[in-house]
């Protein structure tokens, strides 16, 4: 068995970050996710991102240093990293989401923990384990999921 690893970290986009900018960043980063085998989701709520990553080690790991050298990215904060037995999003090279703070409280079960500004970069291991869980069983289950060849299997 090959040993997997699964990263989630949240980051705060830079001022000069704008929302229409999401989906050229997604076009690139599912073409390159696909070429490494890496899978994942993004949410994107209110100017802060949500992130996780799959993949071997080694390859998840460089991918997440390019992201926090990315300038479009601030705050960029490990929430877990840890070995994985199977891809929680196996099929996506990066499923992704706009998610206002409302829904993103309502996905966790808090009423007001989405209220502050930087309440993505304050996400416990286990709220984060919680919105992924939501993620990946929710009404984003057929949308958006960033659909791209993964090595004969479409991801």
């Amino acid at each position: 068995m090959n040993s997997l690893i699964q990263c989630i970290y949240s980051s705060v986009a830079t001022p000069g970050f704008e929302e229409h900018q999401i989906p050229g960043l997604l076009e690139r980063a599912r073409a390159a996710n696909a070429a490494l085998d890496v899978t994942g989701m993004l949410l994107y709520i209110e100017g802060s991102f949500f992130q996780i990553l799959e993949g071997d080690p080694d390859v998840v790991d460089a991918v997440f240093l390019k992201i926090k050298a990315d300038p479009r990215h601030s705050r960029v904060t490990t929430i877990v990293r840890e070995p994985i037995f199977e891809r929680s999003f196996g099929e996506w090279t990066m499923g992704f989401a706009v998610v206002g703070r409302k829904e993103a409280c309502e996905l966790i079960g808090e009423n007001d923990f989405f209220a502050s500004a930087s309440c993505v970069a304050e996400m416990t291991a286990g709220r984060a384990k919680k919105l992924l869980s939501a993620f990946r069983m929710g009404r984003w289950r057929t949308e958006y999921t960033g659909r791209h060849p993964i090595r004969g299997r479409v991801a």
